[in-house]
């Protein structure tokens, strides 16, 4: 499988040309041997250092990456069954957002997510995982039915925000969006939201109203896409990486501002490195979140995703308090 080099990575292809060549020589000499484990050393210490001092432009770059895992591939390693549900009773299917009923842990949980996809063919299906009004009323529908039937809400993330198309405009996106926000702020079921790719604007709040709120560590979430704030702000969109880092939206960022829960560590070089050891990772977490939002009852449970949501708005509030 050939691998997708970022710019800021390029010093790592070079070295991985020389190990690959000397990892495929058949009668390796004594000092090929040497000179292999010394690659491997330097190479592991160059990725360490790369990683260690990452902009927010590059972890915008690792979010967005070509092959970054997505929903269904979580759904893949989380569940050991996924069935997947279609259409939203009233306009059509999107397939921009994929959901469906899958066992988690010997627990039924409704899992609902972006979905990019990974071909071409597949992304322009659907649509790159910006969501139309029918995807969120797919998601209303289901979110409905897992409070029927008591089952606990697993969302996941990745879109750079929701599709404004005049028909999506035309078919009522904004509204859509409104009822799938009003309708996560009143479920009695827990629900916990991962940001596991690009986090953009209301499309990706319009699944991310949660009990928890968990991000990986080198996804993003934003208001608007650093290149979008860029022309707003200085009329240049080439400014992306000055834009990403006045954002803050990295994940560090935004636990510092208690906009997320928890970050949920990636294997070095990102998820797509290595999706089953990102996998375990979610995981790991997970388990622990799931449980201890279980736990609650739901008034409890209510209340606190109330208040969550509602200190956000603090910040805009403690900022204009401030500056004056």
């Amino acid at each position: 499988m050939a691998v997708t080099y970022l710019d800021f990575e390029l010093p790592l292809a070079a070295l991985d040309t020389r190990i690959e060549t000397l990892r495929r020589t058949r009668d390796r000499s004594a000092a090929d041997s040497r000179e292999l484990r010394r690659l491997e050393a330097e190479r592991r210490k160059l990725e360490g250092t790369l990683y260690e001092a990452l902009s927010a432009w590059q972890r915008v770059e690792l979010a967005r990456h070509v092959d970054r895992p997505q929903t269904l591939d979580y759904v893949q390693r989380l569940c050991t069954d996924f069935f997947e549900l279609h259409g939203d009773r009233a306009f059509g299917d999107d397939p921009a957002i994929v959901g469906g009923i899958g066992t988690y842990r010997r627990q039924p949980v409704m899992v609902i997510g972006h979905q990019r996809g990974h071909s071409t063919q597949e992304r322009l299906r659907r649509n790159f995982g910006m969501a139309s009004p029918e995807g969120y009323r797919k998601a209303l529908r289901l979110f409905h039915m897992a409070e029927r039937l008591g089952m606990p809400i697993l969302t996941f993330i990745d879109t750079q925000g929701a599709y404004t198309g005049v028909g999506a405009e035309q078919r009522g996106q904004a509204e859509a969006i409104a009822h799938t926000l009003r309708a996560m702020a009143l479920l009695r079921v827990p629900i916990v939201s991962v940001v596991i790719g690009e986090g953009g604007s209301g499309g990706a709040l319009g699944i991310a109203v949660g009990d928890a709120v968990l991000m990986q560590e080198y996804a993003i979430y934003s208001v608007i896409p650093p290149e979008g704030c860029a022309a707003i702000l200085w009329r240049d969109a080439k400014k992306k990486a000055e834009a990403s880092a006045a954002l803050k939206l990295t994940a560090p960022d935004l636990l510092q501002a208690g906009i997320i829960d928890q970050i949920i560590p990636e294997p070095i070089g990102g998820a797509h490195t290595n999706p089953e050891a990102a996998a375990a990772f979610v995981v790991g977490v997970l388990d622990t979140v799931l449980a201890e939002i279980s736990a609650l009852d739901s008034e409890t449970r209510l209340n606190r995703r109330y208040a969550k949501f509602r200190n956000m708005g603090r910040l805009g509030i403690d900022f204009i308090d401030e500056g004056g």
